[in-house]
């Protein structure tokens, strides 16, 4: 099977720091954090729509965090990503095209 490319888009990557609050604890100003396990392999970033709006603490706490285990990581940033989505939908820069 033929790996798919990366998916790269600048505008998404846009749409997800326009989020100004983390999506999980509500903290003033965001990063768009890939996640650590969609795609991804050394060197390389996951897919751009694989991020979610984190803040600095967060998005640490998911890469480097030592009182979380691996499994309670990616629970964390799956939550974050789906949160992520639906906040995108709410402020209606993403839609369903026809």
């Amino acid at each position: 099977m033929q790996r798919q490319p990366t998916y790269r888009n600048p505008k998404w990557l846009a749409a997800v720091r326009s989020i100004e609050c983390c999506v999980l604890c509500g903290a003033y100003g965001t990063q768009a954090a890939h996640s650590n396990q969609h795609g991804k392999g050394i060197g390389m970033k996951a897919h751009d729509c694989a991020t979610a709006a984190l803040c600095q603490e967060h998005h640490h706490e998911i890469d480097n965090g030592k009182n979380l285990s691996r499994e309670e990581r990616r629970a964390m940033m799956d939550r974050a990503i789906v949160l992520t989505l639906i906040e995108l939908v709410n402020l209606g820069k993403v839609g369903v095209l026809a």
